[in-house]
């Protein structure tokens, strides 16, 4: 059994980085950063600058390990950290607190890791060290990556460290305010980190129980009463502290405790600060005015900083149920949010941000849950409490307040609103009200600095007695459509350039939720924000383009159009419908909007026209100023103001019309198919929904606060991409979920909430595993099973239980207990051996081998077999998979996850035929994957169904999308009553009982099954007759179409085994037509496909995207599933995760799912989020996976892979715990050989600065490296002219600007010159989830690492390439990077010039894959495009050489078998493509009669289809290729062919390539008379060059149509074989590999990563 491990020490810190603030030059002038000592670095800061820096200096000096200084000489000085500390790291005032360049600069230079922390003490280390240790840990946290990770190797230092940090407002010394926020933010961090032990052991420390001990004596009393379960815990831990006090022979005193006092003087330091120093007030003389002093308001930027942190800090603490518990007693005990209520701060235009902060914190103080159980409470529950609450208040009123009879008698009603409550209570004196809060209801202390001030203490009632808002009305009166406030609101939806230095009024996901109202609640605000952000984005990219402005008769008009934005003909509202019962918003409202598209070209005609019903579109109102705005005015204005938008308004398209009002795009079924024409005229209009919230909020304002009507105002109509526009749906969908009562099985209820066990889901731990398993096909063999089972002793047995000395799959196993009671979770730091845990003492596993009856006598019946030979680790998965509860299983690159839950479905499958399965993946493309390896196992098509729009780029014969499994199931039912007739024939019976699937059944009664019992029963009484089976079987005349006779008569058990299969085959065939019966009795295709999808599909697949769309459909017709498989895990947002486990009504309160089953990798990228607030400041970009592992829950890590050779796989594998390689990879000949024409399979390629310039950023985040680009694109040239294919080379890199510059460079380079580009250029985050054989990787950056410091990109990038991989970028900055030491380790073990091998002028070689051979060594990027451009001219030389020029190399024949080559993705069928065995004359080629004056016909080409393993030799290869090099002769003979392979029966298959060619039509070429003849071309003259090169298979397609292997189209090229004549043509040129056709790809497809 494999291992599973649990949660790791070093592991799961989050990695997401932080890119840098770009400034403008008009921002940089306007802060005039302070100059520093040696340290003027600004942010165009360059790698010469930090290198000449005076950090960098000391750093290389004192800590840098590759400096040069010796260990011996460096010695630490406490001296220079004070001096580092003082002159470079303090801040005073403003909103920064850290000069955040100087930071970078000593982070990149390991700073903390090589000189702070080895040596530090926790007794003698400065004020100033530990201050260093803390700013350069938050920094690791700003820019998102592994912050703990160096601690790890000194524990108990580091404890220290943590209790000086603690101790550190200890020391005498004043902390600054920026020092102070600093404090704060690591304080922050620490807590958000509690899945590190050696953090949250020290931390939670500090918000235990003994935390009480603070708090005020009526407080105290009070939380006891109320959680009368904490009273002898109490005493206990008073008993314990009192003993260890003694023993100390000290007096018991809690307020020396740090625990107790720590949290309470941070909260007091806070609101001091908040009261005392936020906003100053002086007095200034006014002399004009004697008679009333002046005042002048000063805030304090840095105190702001200050005052949000801390709303932060206790947002984080009271939003974690662990650090909840205590210290909301403490909270509100200080009466923290009425003191902020009241500051002067909340009020102001600059305490915006910290208002929302504020509103934030009383939500989650007043959370509708039990602190002490952890249980949700309903809204009727927090409803009773309030009333109970209240009713106890006007009864003590009643009692003791004679001043509040009035207020004792009103009804609930009447005082439940906070006004109402105010004015009722503003009639007590500041004395009565000190002795209500005081003494009788003990809300607050009277020793409070604000226990005097009467206005303090009826807010600390009201906050206590007022009723609060229900989140679930709350977010039912929100309107799902953000308008033109919420978008540009900073502090809610950030600007793209957010760096991390402030904090916003963000919810965060983290470890752990309160509740699952509160996942789905934080989940609900921070998707509507990132597609709040992208809307914007959208909006701001289109109006600009519409160039409006105010014409004469002063309204707004356009002179501009944009593709995406529409002018307005007409708005009007058409209908408003009453409200529902208890809501005050109306029902629905209706409007129609006209516009016209006559401006528009046919293609984005067909766009617009392509709106349909459930679109969302966007009202906009544009009104320009009357001026063009001056640069000065632009500077200052804000950006509505720019664009002149005044509002935006959402709504969802209901139906369009065109200019004849006649319906278009309906698919109601109102218009039928063939009524349909299409839309007349240039006028549309749309019917449209408006959102009823907004519509109500706005009709609101107008009468209320005489706003204008924005509804009158409207005059731009905008639409989106409709991939990026399915927000609406999916809000409705978790808005939906949180007015359910969601139901999450009970098993997977805490573990999701992130409490309890974490390996109490694994199923070892569920109550009902399977003791028995029948893995069916996944063994191949007896001696595979042993393999899988290391540890056991195997112990085969027969269906008698009779031990099996020659077993034979398939196999039935029996789990063994210890297997069971063991979880074999392992710590994060330990390793395991490759093949899994060893037990102690060997357990026992009894294997059943057993017979599988006789399936049926026909070729189809018998079941399709897995190939796999699957590792033990992988075997511990499927067996993991099937069992109930929870498993999860890390996949590395290349390790089979698809294969893994291909057999997981296949084997559950056969276990449990009742239970329906759920796929979901996150991109279509791995959703086909998974579904085509589905078909190739022992699973009918029948019951396998794909929903979405994918379906249609499924690689299969089949159509498995509703639709094409309703028509296959009717055709299915035509086929089968045929059959059921032609049996009737057979028994000599009539054949009308084939009429339907009815009356098939009754047949099979009545006719078919009595027959069959009457020959079993007369079997059991002949069994000693062997002929007996063949003389009386009853259907013999039926099965007399079989290949082969059924009976022998030689044996009766063999004939008798022989007549179950045909009678197995029978039920099948009324089984099936049973199936198809509802398919006759339900008439309307939407019911035959709700039929199919809820009852008949065993196996559903769909996109995570899909599933969220979908759910209220689903719901709606009853879709019921038992087990969730999710692959891609670690790719989808948690609650795209979520929704899925939620897309079945619950049956009598409990949720039906049995399994989930997720697959993915969290050491690879994350989820694409947009915004980077969002991504760094809410970790919206974790996955519920990669939470899954950070909590600890165990997971099984696939551990042997099989992409890559195992040199490559060392440059990522250190990220994983004992990734290994399969056998084939260090076996095959294709990984043991070299890369030729180069030294290494992999290298490090230092790239200076090219024409004076490394890194530059036209805008911000778009950076660009031209020396990395024309570097790369030259040694893909070389590859090229090598004879290297294009679909086998793709280059990456980790920019999107880069990535468009390389692009140009291909476009101007190679095309020219004919070298067709590379299979893809793109960025490596769009790459995932791919691979090629060979990557070239430029990196772009030259100042700073950036967004690559996230590890998990640098494993995406590392991992992509299976024979070589080549990275280019600057030494100097990579070799520093400490989290990327382990792979740049071994990339620099090697030379850091591109080494090159000039005498292979092939891409085959006989050299190994250790031998370099006579290395060449390229200076630079210069040189490379030297060598490239003499290859090109050589190339010219032969082309102007002799007469006599082509060379022929015969066609390889091979009548049975495949050629195969390394890891191949696609077939290329050559079914028909017959023998060419007997080619008479080889100098001849087929079809040019003539060839008159050619200097070279070069027909040359792809060259995997030759990699066979018979061809071994590079004499067998007779590769001419006449790239020479500097030496090499110009000869006679100077082309090479390599002529189509040819195969009768079987399939060609190329390695990666995306598509597939179909060559059934090539004809023979067995007996080629004239082969100089080339299909077509009957004469060619004065050509100088034809060369028909490239990949082969375009050259067998028929009509002559060329296939690019990696394009995005296909390109009908001139039909080939009608060239009859070409005359005076210098070169003809026909090359294939993506050749002369351009990439597709778009330049906009994607946004920018970062």
């Amino acid at each position: 059994m494999p291992k599973v491990y649990g949660t790791g020490t070093y592991d799961f810190r989050r990695h997401r980085v932080a890119e840098y603030p770009f400034e403008t030059q008009a921002v940089k002038a306007l802060k005039q950063p302070e100059q520093r000592p040696g340290g003027n670095v600004n942010n165009s800061i360059t790698l010469l600058e930090i290198q000449r820096d005076r950090l960098t200096k000391i750093a290389a000096g004192n800590w840098l390990k590759n400096s040069g200084v010796k260990g011996a000489d460096r010695k630490f000085d406490p001296d220079l950290v004070k001096e580092i500390y003082e002159t470079e790291l303090l801040v005073i005032g403003g909103r920064r607190t850290v000069p955040l360049q100087r930071v970078m600069i000593l982070e990149v230079s390991q700073y903390l890791e090589n000189y702070l922390w080895p040596n530090f003490d926790a007794e003698t280390a400065s004020f100033e060290h530990v201050m260093s240790m803390i700013l350069m840990i938050n920094e690791k946290f700003r820019e998102n990556v592994v912050a703990w990770i160096c601690f790890h190797d000194r524990k108990e230092a580091f404890r220290g460290f943590l209790w000086r940090v603690l101790r550190l407002k200890e020391e005498g010394r004043k902390l600054t305010l920026a020092e102070k926020t600093n404090y704060l933010l690591f304080m922050i961090n620490a807590f958000q980190s509690l899945e590190d032990e050696i953090v949250s052991e020290t931390v939670l420390k500090l918000v235990s129980l003994q935390l009480w001990h603070c708090l005020s004596p009526g407080r105290f009393q009070m939380e006891l009463c109320l959680n009368p379960q904490l009273t002898r815990k109490w005493r206990k831990m008073i008993r314990k502290e009192a003993k260890g006090a003694k023993k100390l022979g000290k007096p018991f005193d809690p307020s020396t405790i740090l625990e107790v006092t720590f949290l309470r003087d941070l909260i007091e330091e806070f609101l001091e600060i908040l009261d005392s120093k936020v906003i100053s007030v002086k007095q200034t003389d006014d002399k004009e005015n004697h008679f009333s002093d002046s005042y002048d308001e000063k805030v304090d930027d840095s105190c702001v900083l200050y005052c949000e942190r801390f709303m932060e800090f206790l947002i984080d603490l009271l939003s974690q149920l662990p650090t909840r518990r205590f210290l909301k007693a403490v909270v509100a005990d200080v009466a923290v949010v009425p003191k902020c209520h009241l500051s002067a701060l909340y009020a102001h235009e600059k305490g915006r941000l910290f208002s929302q902060l504020v509103d934030l914190l009383q939500f989650y103080e007043g959370f509708e849950i039990d602190d002490h159980t952890g249980s949700q409470m309903s809204d009727d529950d927090v409803l009773l409490a309030h009333y109970s609450r209240l009713q106890a208040f006007q009864l003590l009123a009643f009692k003791q307040i004679p001043k509040l009879r009035d207020f004792a008698l009103c009804n609930i009603g009447a005082i439940n609103k906070r006004a109402d409550l105010s004015k009722k209570l503003s009639i007590l004196s500041a004395e009565e009200l000190q002795d209500l809060v005081f003494n009788k209801l003990k809300l607050v202390s009277e020793e409070d600095p604000c226990a005097s001030k009467a206005h303090f203490l009826v807010e600390v009632l009201v906050s206590f007695f007022e009723k609060r808002q229900s989140q679930r009305d709350a977010i039912n009166a929100l309107p799902l459509y953000p308008n033109e406030k919420i978008m540009w609101d900073e502090s809610v939806v950030p600007s793209i350039n957010y760096s991390g230095e402030g904090c916003l009024a963000l919810p965060k996901l983290n470890l752990q939720f309160l509740t699952l109202h509160d996942y789905l609640l934080r989940n609900f605000n921070l998707f509507r924000l990132e597609s709040t952000y992208e809307i914007r984005e959208d909006i701001q990219e289109a109006v600009p383009h519409l160039l409006a402005y105010i014409n004469n008769e002063g309204d707004a008009a356009f002179r501009g159009w944009s593709r995406m934005a529409v002018p307005i003909k007409e708005f009007k509202i058409t209908e408003i419908k009453q409200p529902n019962i208890g809501e005050v918003k109306p029902s629905s409202v209706t409007a129609e909007v006209s516009f016209s598209i006559s401006s528009y070209r046919a293609h984005i005609r067909s766009e617009w026209d392509s709106i349909k019903e459930h679109d969302v579109l966007f009202l906009l109102s544009i009104r320009p100023s009357f001026e063009p705005l001056s640069q000065e005015e632009a500077a200052k204005s804000t950006v509505l103001e720019r664009l002149g938008l005044q509002f935006v308004r959402g709504c969802e398209v209901i139906e369009i019309l065109d200019e004849e009002g006649i319906l278009m795009n309906d698919f109601t079924g109102r218009i039928k198919r063939d009524e349909w024409k299409p839309p007349k005229g240039d006028l549309r209009k749309i019917v449209v929904a408006l959102d009823t919230a907004q519509y109500y909020m706005d009709v609101t304002d107008v009468s209320e606060k005489g706003t204008e009507d924005v509804y009158g105002s409207f005059n731009i109509l905008m639409r989106r991409k409709p991939k990026e526009n399915n927000f609406k749906a999916i809000l409705e969908s978790i808005r939906d979920l949180m007015n359910e009562t969601c139901i999450v099985p009970d098993w997977l209820h805490n573990i999701f909430l992130g409490y309890g066990n974490p390996s109490a889901a694994q199923w070892t731990n569920m109550p009902d595993f399977l003791e028995v398993i029948d893995f069916k096909d996944t063994f191949l063999n007896a001696d595979h099973l042993k393999e899988s089972f290391p540890g056991f002793k195997v112990y085969f047995v027969k269906e008698g239980h009779k031990e099996d000395l020659d077993p034979r799959p398939p196999f039935r196993i029996t789990l063994p207990k210890a297997m069971r009671n063991s979880t074999h979770a392992l710590p994060g730091d330990q390793k395991s051996s490759i093949n899994g845990p060893v037990q102690s003492s060997e357990e026992e596993i009894v294997v059943e081998a057993y017979i599988p009856p006789d399936p049926g006598p026909y070729p189809q019946d018998q079941p399709k077999q897995n190939s796999v030979r699957f590792t033990p680790t992988q075997v511990g998965a499927i067996i993991s998979g099937i069992q109930p509860g929870l498993t999860m299983v890390v996949g590395p690159p290349g390790t089979g996850k698809t294969d893994t839950a291909v057999q997981i479905l296949n084997v559950l499958y056969h276990n449990c035929p009742s239970q329906r399965t759920l796929i979901i993946t996150h991109s279509n493309q791995a959703l086909n994957d998974l579904f085509e390896k589905i078909m190739e196992r022992d699973v009918p098509a029948r019951y396998l169904l794909r929903l979405g729009q994918g379906e249609q780029e499924l690689a299969t014969d089949l159509d498995f999308s509703r639709q094409g499994r309703v028509n296959a199931m009717l055709v299915r039912r035509l086929e089968l009553l045929g059959e059921v007739e032609r049996l009737a024939g057979s028994l000599k019976l009539p054949e009308d009982v084939g009429y339907t699937c009815e009356t098939a059944g009754y047949f099979w009664l009545l006719h078919v099954y009595s027959r069959w019992e009457q020959f079993l029963d007369a079997c059991a009484k002949n069994k000693d007759k062997p002929t007996f089976v063949k003389d009386r079987f009853p259907f013999q005349d039926f099965f007399s179409n079989t290949p082969q006779p059924i009976f022998s008569g030689e044996s009766f058990e063999k004939d008798m085994r022989a007549a179950k299969g045909c009678f197995r085959h029978l039920s099948t065939m009324f089984q099936e037509l049973e199936e198809c019966r509802a398919f006759e009795l339900l008439k309307s295709t939407a019911d035959r496909a709700n039929y199919l999808m809820t009852k008949q599909a065993k196996i559903v697949a769909m996109t995570c995207t899909h599933a969220a769309l979908k759910r209220k459909d689903f719901l709606q017709v009853g879709f019921k599933y038992d087990n969730l498989l999710m692959e891609e895990s670690a790719q989808i947002l948690e609650i795209e995760t979520f929704i899925p486990m939620l897309l079945q009504r619950q049956e009598d309160g409990y949720a039906r799912l049995k399994r989930c089953i997720l697959i993915g990798d969290h050491h690879q990228l994350p989820p694409v989020v947009k915004n980077m607030a969002f991504q760094k400041y809410s970790h919206m970009d974790q996955s519920l996976f990669t939470r899954f592992v950070r909590l600890g829950i165990p997971y099984i890590e696939l551990n042997a892979q099989g992409r890559a050779r195992p040199s490559l796989a060392k440059l990522y594998n250190w990220r994983y715990r004992d990734l290994g390689d399969l056998p084939f990879v260090r076996e095959m000949p294709i990984f043991n050989k070299a890369n030729s024409g180069f030294a290494y399979e992999y290298q490090l390629i230092d790239v200076p600065d090219y024409l004076g310039k490394g890194e530059t950023a036209p805008s911000p985040w778009f950076y660009q490296n031209e020396g990395e680009a024309e570097y790369i694109v030259s040694v893909y040239m070389y590859m090229r002219l090598l004879g290297y294919p294009a679909n086998k080379i793709s280059i990456l890199t980790t920019y999107n600007g880069q990535k468009l510059l390389i692009r140009d460079v291909v476009s101007r380079r190679c095309t020219s010159c004919g070298i067709g580009p590379p299979s893809k250029v793109t960025t490596v985050d769009k790459f995932q989830g791919q691979q090629n054989d060979f990557i070239l990787l430029s990196l772009v950056r030259t100042r700073f690492v950036g967004h690559l410091r996230d590890v998990r990109r640098l494993v995406v990038a590392m991992s992509r390439a299976r024979l070589g991989l080549y990275v280019f970028c600057r030494r100097a900055l990579f070799e520093q990077c400490y989290e990327l030491q382990p792979t740049f380790q071994l990339l620099l073990q090697r030379p850091d010039h591109l080494g090159l091998n000039l005498d292979e002028a092939t891409p085959f070689t006989e050299r190994s894959v250790g031998e370099t051979g006579r290395v060449h060594f390229v200076s630079g990027v210069q040189e490379m495009d030297g060598l490239v451009n003499f290859k090109m001219h050589q190339l010219y030389q032969v082309q102007l050489m002799g007469d006599q020029h082509a060379a022929y190399q015969g066609p390889i024949s091979r009548r049975n078998g495949t050629l195969k080559s390394s890891s191949q993705d696609t077939v290329v069928d050559s079914d028909k493509v017959e023998s060419s065995d007997n080619v008479e004359d080889p100098t001849k080629i087929g079809g040019l009669d003539e060839v008159n004056s050619i200097d070279m016909a070069i027909v040359s080409g792809d060259q995997e289809r030759i990699s066979l393993k018979s061809l071994t030799s590079h004499e067998k290869y007779h590769h001419n290729y006449l790239f020479l090099s500097e030496v090499q002769l110009m000869g006679d003979q100077h082309a090479a062919y390599q002529g189509p392979i040819s195969r009768q029966n079987g399939t060609l298959k190329s390695s990666s390539q995306d598509t597939v060619v179909d060559s059934d039509k090539v004809e023979s070429s067995d007996n080629v008379q004239d082969p100089e003849k080339i299909g077509g071309l009957d004469e060619v003259k004065g050509i100088d060059m034809a060369i028909v090169s490239g990949d082969q298979e375009r050259i067998s397609h028929p009509n002559g149509t060329i296939n690019s292997s990696s394009q995005d189209t296909v390109e009908d090229s001139v039909e080939v074989e009608k060239l009859d004549k070409v005359e005076d043509t210098d070169m003809a040129i026909a090359i294939g590999d993506d050749g002369n056709v351009p990439q597709k790809d778009g330049l906009t497809e994607d946004k920018m990563e970062e």
